[in-house]
């Protein structure tokens, strides 16, 4: 009987990144929003590396990310997979596969744990060989420590640590301003062309940081005014934006998958702008927050074994002291800008809403969170619909949605449009979010109708008032939430009674965010994921 020998498993190992080549080596990166790569650049240039942001990721690279790695994978991992593939194999047509894997390295994210994204590596690797690019070389950074030895090259340092930390603090905080302000402008497309002027003259702020000694470097960064200078420069540009908020729009939150909620464009077909397209304002998901999760995730573990564990308490200790002034640091350059964008908010109360529904330590994806968000902006009045973004058949996120199913047991008026997306099913999915918008939409129009009739008011008279306040049609002019409407034009309203000495009765629905009558049921996932929505009869 004739024996068949395999090759045994081996771990992709790279050839190492010496310090040698920082001068002929660029490294490259990308699967984020463009305003936080700018920035990343900015920070990688100023410790010394040549960096380059790959393209957005196209239904091309989705297409070749199945033709050259494993047909089983997410469509994240297809979209990020042939991104790279595609990038490279088009520079290599300029000089050679060779002259590819030497001037370029690739950095991107890596963990373990419930999700394929632990498999990243094998992902790359297979597509890289299949397309003769064996050779080129890719280094994966865990959630907490580097996943591969990468050599020298690469220095990651607590300065440039720090620098890519308040990157994402400072661009979080704009994407967030954008969004709020884009579907109100008076003037088409003075929105897009503010940030982008903001996002390089950030760049510019954080490639010129002062560098030195780590002890320093943290001392500076938590005391510093210069990012608060800096956001405050952005608050001034976007001070110049004329709006008018007096449009009645649906608030939509976008909660998901990391990756999914993260980008903007063919990955997730591109679900910011097309919401805006159909009259909604988009409340996006911030990295920052993730991370908060991610810290409250971590120390979890030192709560469980309090009294147990040798130390726990401590360290616990030391962690809680590390989330709040990671939190006191985000809400210092929020002031910067006026308090303008959405507050982040607390990991224990999101815990708190999702413990009845889905435990704590099941932690793969954003685990526990994306439950607890979701009751958290309706309880709130955040927004009038969730619209939560999931890879198809990724595992955390199908969990996430189940637990979904008892939530809106207890909260049918709930609009909540979970859609699977598999990269090629864009219009199936999009018309299945379009029947919750619908619904998301007539019930902002019916509690911006409820403000004025409970003010009193009529929509004239509050832009006239407006008009003889021409501050607040800025778009820096901030509009408090008190938890009486979700709405930005019915917030307007109530604001204006309020300024004017009229109190809101409290007669009438006050179903702006969610309560008031039932409105979600649920239905079917497949192809798009959304439920079917119908108004229930009181």
């Amino acid at each position: 009987m004739a024996t068949v020998t395999t090759d045994h498993y081996r771990a992709y190992t790279p050839k190492p990144f010496t310090r040698a080549e920082r001068d002929s080596v660029t490294i490259l990166f990308g699967g984020l929003h463009w305003r936080i790569e700018r920035i990343l650049q900015a920070v990688l240039e100023s410790s010394g590396y040549k960096a380059q942001i790959l393209p957005v990721a196209t239904k091309d690279d989705l297409l070749t990310g199945r033709e050259v790695a494993d047909i089983g994978q997410c469509c994240p991992t297809s979209f990020t997979t042939g991104n790279l593939v595609n990038f490279l194999k088009k520079e290599a047509k300029q000089t050679s596969a060779e002259d590819v894997s030497k001037k370029f390295i690739y950095l991107t994210a890596g963990s373990c744990g419930a999700c394929r994204f632990g498999q990243y590596h094998q992902s790359y690797e297979l597509a890289l060989r299949n397309s003769g690019l064996g050779a080129f070389r890719m280094f994966l950074m865990a959630q907490d420590n580097l996943d591969q030895n990468m050599g020298d090259g690469l220095d990651l340092n607590l300065g440039m640590t720090l620098g890519c930390l308040w990157g994402i603090f400072c661009t979080d905080l704009i994407q967030d301003l954008e969004y709020q302000v884009r579907p109100y402008e008076v003037l088409p497309g003075q929105t897009e062309a503010v940030v982008k002027e903001s996002v390089e003259y950030l760049y510019e702020v954080f490639r010129h940081r002062p560098a030195m000694t780590p002890k320093k470097s943290v001392l500076w960064h938590l005391t510093t005014p210069y990012f608060a200078r800096a956001m405050r420069e952005v608050r001034r540009k976007f001070a110049e934006i004329e709006v008018d908020r007096l449009r009645v729009k649906p608030k939509v939150k976008i909660t998901g998958e990391f990756y999914l909620q993260t980008v903007e464009g063919d990955p997730n077909y591109n679900i910011h702008r097309w919401l805006e397209a159909e009259g909604a304002e988009v409340y996006p998901a911030a990295i920052t927050i993730w991370m908060d999760y991610l810290l409250r995730l971590g120390l979890q573990r030192f709560e469980d074994y309090s009294g147990v564990e040798k130390g726990a308490r401590l360290k616990l200790g030391l962690g809680r002291l590390a989330q709040g002034i990671y939190r006191l640091t985000v809400n210092r350059l929020r002031r910067a800008m006026g308090n303008l964008p959405h507050e982040i908010p607390s990991q224990f109360e999101l815990r708190r809403l999702a413990a009845p529904y889905f435990h704590r330590n099941l932690d793969g994806g954003e685990g526990d969170m994306l439950v607890g968000k979701s009751i958290w902006a309706f309880q709130k009045k955040k927004a009038h619909m969730i619209c939560e973004l999931s890879p198809y058949s990724c595992m955390p996120n199908t969990m996430s949605i189940g637990a979904m199913a008892g939530v809106l047991g207890k909260f049918p008026e709930i609009l909540y449009a979970p859609l699977e997306i598999k990269g090629d099913a864009e219009v199936h999915a999009l018309s299945r979010c379009q029947m919750i918008l619908t619904e998301a939409k007539k019930r902002a129009q019916r509690e911006f109708d409820d403000v004025l009739t409970r003010t009193g008011l009529t929509v004239d008279e509050v832009r006239a008032y407006l008009h003889a306040h021409p501050e607040m049609r800025k778009a820096t002019y901030r509009i408090p939430h008190d938890g009486a409407a979700a709405g930005t034009a019915a917030k307007l309203v109530l604001h204006v009674a309020s300024k004017m000495g009229r109190r809101a009765s409290s007669q009438g629905s006050r179903e702006g965010g969610g309560a008031g009558r039932p409105a979600c049921t649920q239905g079917s996932r497949e192809g798009g994921g959304a439920p079917f929505s119908k108004e229930k009869k009181s």
